[in-house]
Protein backbone atom coordinates (compact mmCIF):
# COMPACT_ATOMS: atom_id res chain seq x y z
CA UNK A 1 0.00 0.00 0.00
CA UNK A 2 1.19 3.53 -0.80
CA UNK A 3 0.05 6.91 0.44
CA UNK A 4 -1.78 7.34 -2.86
CA UNK A 5 -3.60 4.02 -2.43
CA UNK A 6 -4.53 4.97 1.10
CA UNK A 7 -5.91 8.34 0.01
CA UNK A 8 -7.94 6.69 -2.75
CA UNK A 9 -9.48 4.28 -0.26
CA UNK A 10 -10.29 7.10 2.15
CA UNK A 11 -12.04 8.95 -0.69
CA UNK A 12 -13.90 5.76 -1.60
CA UNK A 13 -15.23 5.59 1.99
CA UNK A 14 -17.75 8.27 1.05
CA UNK A 15 -19.46 5.65 -1.14
CA UNK A 16 -18.76 2.33 0.60
CA UNK A 17 -17.24 1.49 4.02
CA UNK A 18 -13.54 0.63 3.79
CA UNK A 19 -12.03 -1.85 6.27
CA UNK A 20 -8.30 -1.52 6.93
CA UNK A 21 -6.49 -4.59 8.26
CA UNK A 22 -3.27 -3.59 10.03
CA UNK A 23 -0.86 -6.50 10.33
CA UNK A 24 2.82 -7.34 10.80
CA UNK A 25 5.03 -10.28 9.79
CA UNK A 26 6.07 -10.87 13.41
CA UNK A 27 2.45 -11.40 14.52
CA UNK A 28 1.35 -15.06 14.28
CA UNK A 29 -2.31 -14.01 14.45
CA UNK A 30 -2.06 -11.60 11.52
CA UNK A 31 -2.28 -14.20 8.75
CA UNK A 32 -5.38 -15.83 10.27
CA UNK A 33 -7.05 -12.44 10.79
CA UNK A 34 -6.38 -11.41 7.18
CA UNK A 35 -7.84 -14.68 5.94
CA UNK A 36 -11.00 -14.20 8.00
CA UNK A 37 -11.39 -10.57 6.94
CA UNK A 38 -10.88 -11.38 3.28
CA UNK A 39 -13.44 -14.20 3.39
CA UNK A 40 -16.06 -12.19 5.31
CA UNK A 41 -15.69 -9.02 3.23
CA UNK A 42 -16.05 -11.08 0.04
CA UNK A 43 -19.37 -12.37 1.37
CA UNK A 44 -20.87 -8.87 1.37
CA UNK A 45 -20.91 -8.66 -2.43
CA UNK A 46 -19.07 -5.37 -2.80
CA UNK A 47 -20.81 -3.50 0.05
CA UNK A 48 -17.46 -3.39 1.90
CA UNK A 49 -13.89 -2.87 0.68
CA UNK A 50 -10.83 -4.37 2.36
CA UNK A 51 -7.37 -2.78 2.45
CA UNK A 52 -4.42 -4.46 4.19
CA UNK A 53 -1.22 -2.76 5.36
CA UNK A 54 1.99 -4.04 6.97
CA UNK A 55 2.59 -1.54 9.78
CA UNK A 56 6.35 -2.05 9.50
CA UNK A 57 6.24 -0.98 5.87
CA UNK A 58 3.60 1.70 6.45
CA UNK A 59 4.14 3.11 9.99
CA UNK A 60 2.27 6.32 9.12
CA UNK A 61 -0.98 4.39 8.88
CA UNK A 62 -0.40 2.68 12.23
CA UNK A 63 0.21 6.09 13.79
CA UNK A 64 -2.85 7.63 12.14
CA UNK A 65 -5.09 4.87 13.50
CA UNK A 66 -3.29 4.77 16.88
CA UNK A 67 -2.62 1.04 16.54
CA UNK A 68 -1.55 -0.49 19.85
CA UNK A 69 -1.17 -4.08 18.65
CA UNK A 70 -1.61 -6.25 15.58
CA UNK A 71 -3.71 -7.46 14.00
CA UNK A 72 -6.09 -4.51 14.23
CA UNK A 73 -9.13 -3.78 12.06
CA UNK A 74 -10.37 -0.23 11.59
CA UNK A 75 -13.14 0.91 9.27
CA UNK A 76 -13.23 4.29 7.56
CA UNK A 77 -16.61 5.85 6.86
CA UNK A 78 -16.79 9.18 5.06
CA UNK A 79 -13.14 9.67 5.96
CA UNK A 80 -13.72 9.04 9.68
CA UNK A 81 -12.15 6.03 11.49
CA UNK A 82 -14.43 3.50 13.22
CA UNK A 83 -12.52 1.02 15.47
CA UNK A 84 -13.61 -2.59 14.91
CA UNK A 85 -11.40 -5.06 16.80
CA UNK A 86 -7.86 -5.85 17.89
CA UNK A 87 -6.24 -9.27 18.09
CA UNK A 88 -8.02 -12.54 17.36
CA UNK A 89 -11.64 -12.41 16.19
CA UNK A 90 -13.99 -15.23 15.26
CA UNK A 91 -15.63 -15.09 11.85
CA UNK A 92 -19.11 -14.79 13.39
CA UNK A 93 -17.96 -11.87 15.53
CA UNK A 94 -16.43 -10.13 12.50
CA UNK A 95 -19.63 -10.62 10.51
CA UNK A 96 -21.67 -9.12 13.37
CA UNK A 97 -19.36 -6.09 13.51
CA UNK A 98 -19.68 -5.60 9.76
CA UNK A 99 -23.48 -5.83 9.96
CA UNK A 100 -23.40 -3.06 12.54
CA UNK A 101 -20.95 -1.04 10.43
CA UNK A 102 -23.28 -1.21 7.44
CA UNK A 103 -26.19 0.03 9.57
CA UNK A 104 -24.14 3.03 10.69
CA UNK A 105 -23.06 3.57 7.07
CA UNK A 106 -26.67 3.52 5.88
CA UNK A 107 -27.67 6.02 8.57
CA UNK A 108 -24.97 8.31 7.16
CA UNK A 109 -26.12 7.87 3.58
CA UNK A 110 -23.28 5.53 2.56
CA UNK A 111 -25.12 2.79 0.67
CA UNK A 112 -22.89 2.14 -2.34
CA UNK A 113 -21.74 -1.21 -3.68
CA UNK A 114 -18.72 -2.22 -5.74
CA UNK A 115 -19.51 -4.55 -8.62
CA UNK A 116 -16.55 -6.75 -9.47
CA UNK A 117 -17.86 -7.17 -13.00
CA UNK A 118 -17.87 -3.49 -13.99
CA UNK A 119 -14.39 -2.41 -13.00
CA UNK A 120 -15.29 -1.60 -9.41
CA UNK A 121 -17.68 1.27 -10.08
CA UNK A 122 -20.03 1.86 -7.13
CA UNK A 123 -23.72 1.25 -7.71
CA UNK A 124 -26.75 1.69 -5.52
CA UNK A 125 -28.56 -1.44 -4.39
CA UNK A 126 -32.25 -1.45 -5.42
CA UNK A 127 -34.51 -0.47 -2.52
CA UNK A 128 -38.26 -0.34 -1.85
CA UNK A 129 -39.60 3.18 -2.63
CA UNK A 130 -40.05 4.28 0.99
CA UNK A 131 -36.61 2.95 1.94
CA UNK A 132 -35.09 4.83 -1.00
CA UNK A 133 -36.93 7.97 0.09
CA UNK A 134 -35.47 7.53 3.57
CA UNK A 135 -31.93 7.12 2.22
CA UNK A 136 -32.33 10.15 -0.04
CA UNK A 137 -33.45 12.19 2.96
CA UNK A 138 -30.49 10.92 5.00
CA UNK A 139 -28.08 12.00 2.26
CA UNK A 140 -29.69 15.44 2.38
CA UNK A 141 -29.28 15.54 6.15
CA UNK A 142 -33.07 15.57 6.61
CA UNK A 143 -33.45 12.99 9.37
CA UNK A 144 -37.03 14.03 10.12
CA UNK A 145 -38.16 13.17 6.59
CA UNK A 146 -36.16 9.94 6.68
CA UNK A 147 -37.86 8.94 9.93
CA UNK A 148 -41.26 9.73 8.44
CA UNK A 149 -40.53 7.52 5.42
CA UNK A 150 -39.56 4.64 7.68
CA UNK A 151 -42.70 5.16 9.79
CA UNK A 152 -44.82 4.96 6.64
CA UNK A 153 -43.03 1.75 5.67
CA UNK A 154 -43.81 0.30 9.11
CA UNK A 155 -47.46 1.38 8.83
CA UNK A 156 -47.70 -0.53 5.57
CA UNK A 157 -45.76 -3.53 6.84
CA UNK A 158 -45.26 -3.71 10.64
CA UNK A 159 -42.96 -6.73 10.18
CA UNK A 160 -40.47 -4.67 8.12
CA UNK A 161 -37.43 -5.17 10.36
CA UNK A 162 -35.16 -3.12 8.11
CA UNK A 163 -37.50 -0.14 8.39
CA UNK A 164 -37.63 -0.55 12.16
CA UNK A 165 -33.83 -0.61 12.37
CA UNK A 166 -33.58 2.29 9.93
CA UNK A 167 -35.99 4.36 12.01
CA UNK A 168 -33.95 3.72 15.15
CA UNK A 169 -30.79 4.69 13.24
CA UNK A 170 -32.07 8.01 11.91
CA UNK A 171 -33.58 8.95 15.25
CA UNK A 172 -30.16 8.27 16.80
CA UNK A 173 -28.45 10.42 14.15
CA UNK A 174 -30.93 13.23 14.77
CA UNK A 175 -30.22 13.13 18.49
CA UNK A 176 -26.47 13.13 17.86
CA UNK A 177 -26.80 16.32 15.84
CA UNK A 178 -28.14 18.01 18.97
CA UNK A 179 -25.51 16.45 21.25
CA UNK A 180 -22.63 17.51 19.02
CA UNK A 181 -23.95 21.05 18.99
CA UNK A 182 -23.90 21.07 22.78
CA UNK A 183 -20.35 19.65 22.89
CA UNK A 184 -20.14 15.93 23.59
CA UNK A 185 -17.42 16.41 26.21
CA UNK A 186 -19.73 18.66 28.22
CA UNK A 187 -22.46 16.01 28.02
CA UNK A 188 -20.04 13.34 29.29
CA UNK A 189 -18.91 15.58 32.14
CA UNK A 190 -22.52 16.24 33.14
CA UNK A 191 -23.31 12.52 33.06
CA UNK A 192 -20.30 11.78 35.27
CA UNK A 193 -21.35 14.39 37.82
CA UNK A 194 -25.09 13.63 37.72
CA UNK A 195 -25.65 9.86 37.39
CA UNK A 196 -29.44 10.28 37.64
CA UNK A 197 -29.70 13.00 34.98
CA UNK A 198 -31.62 11.08 32.32
CA UNK A 199 -30.85 13.45 29.43
CA UNK A 200 -27.12 13.29 30.12
CA UNK A 201 -27.05 9.52 30.61
CA UNK A 202 -29.03 8.83 27.42
CA UNK A 203 -26.92 11.37 25.55
CA UNK A 204 -23.70 9.58 26.48
CA UNK A 205 -25.28 6.22 25.64
CA UNK A 206 -26.05 7.55 22.15
CA UNK A 207 -22.46 8.74 21.75
CA UNK A 208 -21.06 5.41 22.90
CA UNK A 209 -23.24 3.27 20.63
CA UNK A 210 -22.58 5.49 17.61
CA UNK A 211 -18.86 5.48 18.38
CA UNK A 212 -18.63 1.70 18.54
CA UNK A 213 -18.57 1.39 22.35
CA UNK A 214 -21.81 -0.56 22.26
CA UNK A 215 -21.52 -2.42 25.56
CA UNK A 216 -20.68 0.77 27.45
CA UNK A 217 -23.69 2.54 25.99
CA UNK A 218 -26.18 -0.26 26.64
CA UNK A 219 -24.86 -0.95 30.14
CA UNK A 220 -25.15 2.74 31.02
CA UNK A 221 -28.87 2.74 30.25
CA UNK A 222 -29.44 -0.57 32.06
CA UNK A 223 -27.68 0.84 35.14
CA UNK A 224 -29.84 3.97 35.02
CA UNK A 225 -32.99 1.84 34.86
CA UNK A 226 -31.78 -0.14 37.86
CA UNK A 227 -31.33 3.05 39.92
CA UNK A 228 -34.51 4.88 38.96
CA UNK A 229 -38.27 4.41 39.01
CA UNK A 230 -41.33 6.14 37.60
CA UNK A 231 -41.60 7.90 34.22
CA UNK A 232 -37.84 8.31 33.77
CA UNK A 233 -37.33 4.58 34.12
CA UNK A 234 -39.85 3.89 31.35
CA UNK A 235 -38.30 6.57 29.14
CA UNK A 236 -34.91 4.93 29.56
CA UNK A 237 -36.35 1.46 28.89
CA UNK A 238 -37.93 2.60 25.61
CA UNK A 239 -34.67 4.24 24.55
CA UNK A 240 -32.77 1.06 25.36
CA UNK A 241 -35.09 -0.96 23.11
CA UNK A 242 -34.46 1.55 20.32
CA UNK A 243 -30.71 1.15 20.79
CA UNK A 244 -31.19 -2.63 20.56
CA UNK A 245 -32.70 -2.04 17.11
CA UNK A 246 -29.73 0.14 16.15
CA UNK A 247 -27.21 -2.53 17.14
CA UNK A 248 -29.21 -5.51 15.88
CA UNK A 249 -31.26 -8.14 17.67
CA UNK A 250 -28.81 -10.93 16.83
CA UNK A 251 -25.82 -9.11 18.31
CA UNK A 252 -24.35 -10.87 21.35
CA UNK A 253 -24.03 -7.54 23.18
CA UNK A 254 -27.75 -6.96 22.79
CA UNK A 255 -28.48 -10.43 24.18
CA UNK A 256 -26.34 -9.68 27.25
CA UNK A 257 -27.99 -6.31 27.74
CA UNK A 258 -31.45 -7.91 27.52
CA UNK A 259 -30.49 -10.33 30.27
CA UNK A 260 -29.18 -7.47 32.41
CA UNK A 261 -32.38 -5.50 31.77
CA UNK A 262 -34.51 -8.43 32.88
CA UNK A 263 -32.52 -8.65 36.12
CA UNK A 264 -33.03 -5.00 37.03
CA UNK A 265 -36.71 -5.01 36.05
CA UNK A 266 -37.73 -8.23 37.71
Amino acid sequence: MTEQNFQQLVELSAQVPVVFALWAPYSPESAAALEVLDRVVAGYGGRLVLGAADIEAFPQLAQAFQVQAVPTAVAVLKGQPVPLFQGHAEEEQVRSLFDELLKVAAANGVTGSLNAGDGGEPEEAPLPPLHQAAYDAIEAGDYESAAEAYRQALNEMPSDHEAKAGLAQVELMARLQVVSAQDSEAVRALAANEPDNIEAQLGVADLDVAGGHVEDGLNRVVAFIGRNFGPERETARVRLLELFDVVGASDERVAKARQALARVLF
